[in-house]
């Protein structure tokens, strides 16, 4: 079969000649031989398409079950929702499959105006006015936050509620780390954070998860007070499928709402590529990172869709820029935009409520399986932790073997030292999305009563 490469050898001969050498290797003769590849890479010969698709093929063989098999109760970020035919069928048209923000909108209105609709919709989950065009996720977007509140306040002390991903939270870390910021983690007592004996003296951001990565339903109004008292930014860290049920983010006083945005219509797939959602007041829009389409008339007084106030971005301000994010994700973006829009808002409260009820009926029934309690005893959304008597990877495996992803075993969620819950080894989170039917959560918990007796 052919070279990569597509070009012919007179073709080759030719680009040679034109720039004065004799062979390939002429083209690296000013690099020493010392630091050159000798004997060429060590690959194994070229192969058909459909050899090279079945090789692929036995590798995906490899898993113990293919992912579509088993019956999702896993989340802890990443939720198993329905994805309706249209969501794809439109989000998929050619116009759209990019991760770009089109530079030109006199060529690109189409695109514009999605992304406008997209912020248009997560303004109004959030409750605050104004919503970029998306960041690649949500520990991404929360980073960002913290990122503003260090440029509101000109402060670097931010208090993270451990109830926040702990993903998102070593991302915010990790950004300290770089940024000299100082992230300091408040614990948990029951599911929720004790922000009694939190010092707020220099504090530039509060970051709340509502709910919390262990489902809880925690009181933003605690974190807005320690917030007002150190005269720092309200992050809240939202589900956004939640706000179909619950008061949004704006309304407890957020300063910032930022959330994973992979529920509406992201597939699950291996970690990404999901989609960061950012809303904030409209006090800090000159610090809004990343993108931020608007509507204005042309020339001729026809509405049109631009990108705005472009001066706060890297490619113009370089250093000075609000935030390093350079572009966005418009097909994760545009496929939000395009499952909100098919839902509305009584979809959405739909959904919501599906998924709640389906979890405290899980929870009941599991909760009377000897060897199964709460391991948190606070109100939940979808999605709650079990104590076991077994520990939790153990259990994960041995439902699996059954079709089922039980959910995900907190001790492979949590780093050490963790400070959301004790003994995370015993703790199974487990989420339900509008996708479990009753005979599949019946099943479950048979199979479950079985394994642990």
């Amino acid at each position: 079969m052919a070279d990569y490469l597509p070009h012919t050898p007179e073709e080759v001969a030719a680009m040679l000649a034109f720039v004065g050498v004799d062979s390939l290797e002429g083209l690296y003769a000013h690099v020493p031989s010392a630091v050159r590849l000798a004997g060429g890479l060590d690959l194994p010969a070229g192969m058909t398409e459909p050899d090279a698709a079945a090789v692929v093929a036995g590798y995906g063989a490899r898993n113990a079950a293919r992912a579509s098999e088993l019956v999702c109760f896993a989340g802890a970020g990443a939720y198993d929702h329905e994805v309706p035919p249209v969501v794809r069928a439109l989000a998929g048209r050619s116009e759209f499959v990019t991760a770009y923000t089109p530079y030109q909108p006199e060529v690109a209105q189409g695109v514009l105006q999605a992304i406008f609709e997209y912020q248009t919709l997560v303004a109004r989950l959030a409750g605050l006015p104004i919503a970029n065009a998306s960041l690649y996720d949500g520990a991404t977007a929360l980073v960002e936050a913290l990122n503003m509140a260090h440029g509101a306040t000109g402060r670097s002390r931010m208090l993270v509620s451990s109830g926040v991903h702990p993903h998102w939270r070593a991302v915010a870390r990790t950004f300290a780390a770089g940024t000299g910021h100082e992230v300091v983690e408040v614990p948990l007592v029951d599911g929720r954070t004790d922000w009694s004996g939190v010092e707020p003296a220099g504090v530039a951001a509060v970051v709340v998860a509502y709910p919390n990565y262990l489902g809880v339903l925690e009181d933003p109004a605690e974190a807005k007070a320690l917030a007002g008292s150190a005269g720092g930014l309200l992050v809240v860290a939202g589900d956004p499928v939640a706000a179909g049920v619950l008061r949004s983010a704006g309304s407890w006083g957020a300063d910032v709402f930022v959330g994973e945005g992979q529920p509406f219509g992201t597939a699950l797939s291996f970690g990404g590529p999901y989609l960061g959602l950012f809303a904030c007041a409209e006090a800090q829009v000159r610090r809004l990172p990343g993108r931020i389409v608007g509507e204005t008339l042309d020339t001729e007084g026809r509405r049109a869709y631009v990108t705005t106030l472009r001066a706060r971005e890297q490619d113009i301000r370089r250093e000075k820029a609000t935030s390093n994010v350079c572009t966005n994700q418009t097909l994760m973006a545009v496929t939000a935009a395009v499952q909100l829009g098919w839902l509305g808002t009584r979809g959405l409260r739909e959904v919501a409520t599906r998924c709640a009820q389906g979890a405290h009926y899980l929870f009941d029934e599991l909760t009377r399986i000897d060897g199964v309690a709460p391991a948190v005893t606070a109100p939940f959304f979808r999605e709650f932790a079990l104590r076991l008597r077994r520990p939790a990877r153990e259990v994960v495996a041995r439902l699996a073997e059954e079709g089922i992803l039980a959910g995900v075993a907190l001790d492979a969620l949590c780093a050490p030292g963790d400070r959301s819950i004790d003994a995370p080894e015993g703790v199974l989170l487990v989420a339900v999305t509008e996708r479990r039917t009753r005979a599949e959560i019946d099943r479950y918990v048979r199979v479950m009563r079985g394994v642990l007796q």
